[in-house]
């Protein structure tokens, strides 16, 4: 029986399905789709082998609940589709390589199998994701209003203060204004951004350094002073350029700043650079906000996530910022400083002359 075949020869289909996993050019696989992915696809096949039809509903309900896995894993529907074909390949190549004596019945059950597998765990993958989707997107909205809500009503009061002329503009009620007002700003163009990444739509074009870190330490200088930290912005290199979407950059050079601006200590010091090294430009954003918590490096690029106990903002910027600089065709890391404070560096291509 073709089950237990895979039974008995586990390991080694295992490894054969995970090399054809590695060379797959697109989508590339992920270290949690080789190491926990396969197995699971092979593991899931010899259980619907086992079922008495393709069609019973304790297979259907284990492709069901494979689905829901994958989801919970961060798989796309490529790999699901994908992942199950090159097990399914190696079962074949390997049973075919070893003689083994597995009548046309079975390799017929298992094609069908293949295609059940595929069908209920798609079909429950896609069904969860909108729902998630539909929760997320609700969440998002209410936490965007709020937010609006909150700078809009600083913004305000300040004004009403300041048009009674009992202060002076440039006192701290002025400065609650400034800061209010930046806020909105932030907001706007991280709302522009994640418009523009939703409906896959990109304006590349080649933008000189020069120019475009003149406009940010220009904005973001203001922001500096209202915050009472010193700002050191270090030119670029004479002619360098990239690639890239200019909002979807500028919106992530900002979203580095504002987070450096606000976690940063008091009376402390943020630095903006940008350097040219082996066809790479790296624009960096330093700040002294004392390094990152254990494991806090990647969960802070995931949606809702927030570097600290400060739950101002919407905890989605810098999943923002990292999809606009992938969208450019660069990287965007984080560099933990320990006691100090951390560096998150954008990394693109040189663009061509």
């Amino acid at each position: 029986m073709l089950h237990q075949f895979i039974a008995e020869h586990r390991a080694e289909l295992i490894s054969r399905a995970r090399a054809k996993v590695a060379t797959r050019p697109v989508p590339r696989p992920t270290s949690a789709e080789l190491e926990h992915g396969v197995p699971l696809f092979l593991t899931h096949l010899g259980e619907l082998l086992r079922g008495s039809s393709v069609n019973d509903p304790v297979m259907t309900g284990a492709a069901t609940l494979n689905g829901a896995d994958m989801l919970k894993s961060g798989y796309t529907i490529a790999q699901v589709v994908h992942d199950y074909g090159d097990v399914c390949q190696s079962i074949t190549e390997l049973a075919v390589e070893r003689s083994s004596p597995i009548g046309n019945d079975d390799f017929h059950s298992l094609n069908r199998c293949l295609d059940e597998a595929i069908a209920a765990a798609v079909t429950e993958f896609l069904r969860l994701r909108e729902r998630t989707l539909g929760d997320e997107e609700l969440e998002r909205l209410a936490a965007l209003a709020h937010e609006q809500r909150n700078l809009l009503s600083a913004a305000m009061v300040s004004f009403q203060v300041l048009r009674g002329g009992t202060v002076a503009i440039g006192g701290s009620t002025g400065a609650v204004l400034g800061r209010a007002l930046m806020g909105l700003r932030d907001v706007i163009d991280r709302s522009l951004a994640e418009v523009r990444l939703g409906a896959g739509i990109q304006q590349r074009a080649r933008v000189l350094l020069s120019g475009f870190i003149e406009e940010m330490e220009a904005t973001a200088g203001l922001e500096a002073t209202a915050r009472g930290i010193q700002l050191t912005v270090e030119a670029p290199p004479a002619g360098a350029a990239v690639d890239a979407d200019r909002l979807l950059l500028g919106s992530a050079v900002s979203n580095l700043l504002s987070n450096a601006f606000k976690f940063t200590v008091a009376k402390g010091h943020v630095m903006l650079r940008t350097t040219l090294i082996a066809g790479q430009v790296r624009i960096e954003v330093e700040d002294q906000c004392g390094g990152l918590a254990p494991g806090a490096s990647e969960d802070m690029f995931q949606r809702f996530k927030r570097r600290s106990t400060d739950r101002t903002g919407l905890g989605i910027g810098l999943a923002i910022a990292r999809q606009g600089v992938v969208a450019s065709g660069g990287t965007l890391e984080v560099q933990d400083l320990a006691g100090k404070g951390c560096i998150f560096s954008i990394v693109l291509p040189v663009a061509r002359a």
